[in-house]
């Protein structure tokens, strides 16, 4: 038996005995799930942007400076209706779901398509850290209220001609009169709303309640070093301070163990969905 069957077993048999699994999604967990920022899917939403702009993938694109708000809002309204309205369930979410609905789980992610709960997984179960396409909030953050896009998102696209938007549709906050900006964390004035705060209640709760002495799974998506330290240091952390802890770290790049867990920490850089089709087939 060669050693990536070793390790998939190894792992499989940590998740089938575990109390507890905690949950952390990157974005390499939704790029592998086919949310992909580069290459043909890149190219057949934004062609036209390619072609005015130059880019080369979304997540460059996003940094751009634009010179007016409708060109921005127009970019934007491509990009959310591509990773956030236009992508549905998909497989690889929901064989994470299968491999977890049956014990006691949670979710923290630093992803914002809301693919947890476009997959079905238990809201009170998610935290997503770091916003969510399919929300906006005052670019200043005069007010803690967050508004949903959904049908402001298909107008634009609707409107939209040489990749601007009518200055019309530009969003304005309803309370200082500046513009609108994405509930995403990428400056000091993120917005953390009332559901913000209910969701990190709820992680902390679920913390407190695991009993450290019991078998605990760290199932690590995806996650690499943009932000560390929401996911990836905190995990390594926890696995250390307890005793009956398994790390299970799948990722492309950096599947690395620390060295002070390296006989707690199970690692893979295989495809992830060839993973997951395994372990669905030994439960």
């Amino acid at each position: 038996m060669d050693k990536f069957v070793l390790r998939l077993d190894k792992a499989i048999k940590a998740i089938d005995d575990a109390d507890y699994i905690i949950i952390g999604a990157g974005a390499g967990f939704s790029a592998a799930a086919g949310i992909e920022y580069v290459g043909e899917r890149f190219e057949r939403y934004f062609e036209d942007f390619i072609e005015k702009y130059h880019f080369t993938d979304m997540y460059s694109s996003g940094f751009y400076p634009f010179e007016t708000s409708e060109e921005k809002w127009a970019y934007w309204a491509r990009h959310i209706f591509a990773n956030r309205f236009d992508v549905g369930k998909t497989d690889l979410y929901q064989k994470l779901l299968k491999l977890v609905e049956n014990k006691d789980y949670f979710v923290l992610t630093t992803n914002v398509e809301s693919q947890f709960w476009i997959n079905g997984f238990e809201d009170e179960r998610i935290f997503a850290t770091q916003g969510d396409y399919g929300l906006l909030q005052c670019e200043k953050a005069c007010h803690n209220k967050l508004y949903q896009n959904y049908d402001q998102v298909f107008e634009w696209l609707e409107k939209t001609e040489d990749c601007k938007i009518p200055t019309e549709l530009v969003p304005i906050c309803p309370v200082c009169g500046g513009e609108m900006d994405l509930n995403l964390r990428k400056d000091n004035f993120f917005v953390e709303d009332e559901k913000w705060h209910e969701m990190h209640d709820n992680y902390s709760r679920f913390l407190e309640h695991v009993d450290e002495n019991k078998n605990i799974v760290f199932l690590e998506l995806g996650v690499g070093f943009n932000t560390p330290v929401i996911i990836r240091y905190p995990f390594e952390q926890m696995t250390y301070n307890c005793p009956n802890a398994t790390l299970i770290r799948l990722n492309r790049s950096h599947a690395e163990a620390i060295p002070e867990n390296i006989d707690k920490t199970i690692s893979f850089d295989e495809n992830i969905s060839e993973i997951f089709d395994y372990w669905l087939s030994r439960l």
